[in-house]
């Protein structure tokens, strides 16, 4: 059955291309991710804050390595892009994001993140947050991106409110933790939306 439209972003362009390194203003670099973070990948996920919004945690590092060759792979299958937060000078981890879900024939996705408690407070996850949005937009090709936290988790809707990302509803009992339920708060943000960051 034919289609009537075309696909925003073309099957194989992404993997066509190495994934970029970006830069977060002079503060931070985002990565690719490589074995080698593995030890960082489970230590950051000894907190409980990552537990309790991630609903996972890495047991060994070789259960660590083992998510970072699906975060990896997921360039190569053109369904998610995952990349590491890092210090530009030492490299230290401070961070993931992630843009999860792409649909390519209507240039959609979903973005997620979290922060080692030692980076939270700075404004790092919002600049992430910025300059990946720019880079899908701009180079990418994407045409909306979305967000969504649970409703008990002000500091990510602080972070997509700060980076440009309107608030479009909620989505009720659509997400389940380990304490239940949750509903979920929803943003998003259009390609052709101007960027409206607030500090």
């Amino acid at each position: 059955m034919p289609k009537l439209t075309t696909p925003v972003i073309a099957t194989g362009y992404l993997r066509g291309m190495d994934q970029p390194s970006i830069r977060v203003g002079t503060s931070a670099i985002l990565r690719p991710w490589t074995p080698d973070d593995a030890p960082a990948v489970m230590e950051a996920f000894r907190d409980p804050s990552i537990q309790r919004w991630h609903v996972r945690r890495a047991d060994t590092i070789d259960e660590a390595r083992d998510w970072l060759t699906a975060w990896r792979d997921g360039w190569a299958r053109e369904s998610e892009c995952h990349w590491a937060i890092a210090a530009p000078e030492t490299d230290e981890l401070l961070g993931r994001i992630a843009v999860k879900g792409v649909n390519l024939w209507d240039g959609t996705a979903e973005l997620a993140y979290w922060m080692t408690p030692a980076a939270r407070g700075r404004g790092l996850c919002t600049q992430a947050v910025v300059a990946l949005s720019e880079w899908a937009f701009r180079e990418a090709g994407f045409h909306r991106l979305e967000l969504q936290h649970s409703i008990h988790n002000p500091p990510s809707c602080r972070v997509a409110a700060k980076a440009g990302f309107s608030e479009e509803g909620v989505r009720r009992s659509s997400a389940r933790h380990a304490d239940g339920w949750h509903d979920m708060h929803v943003h998003a943000r259009l390609g052709s939306d101007q960027p409206q960051v607030t500090r």
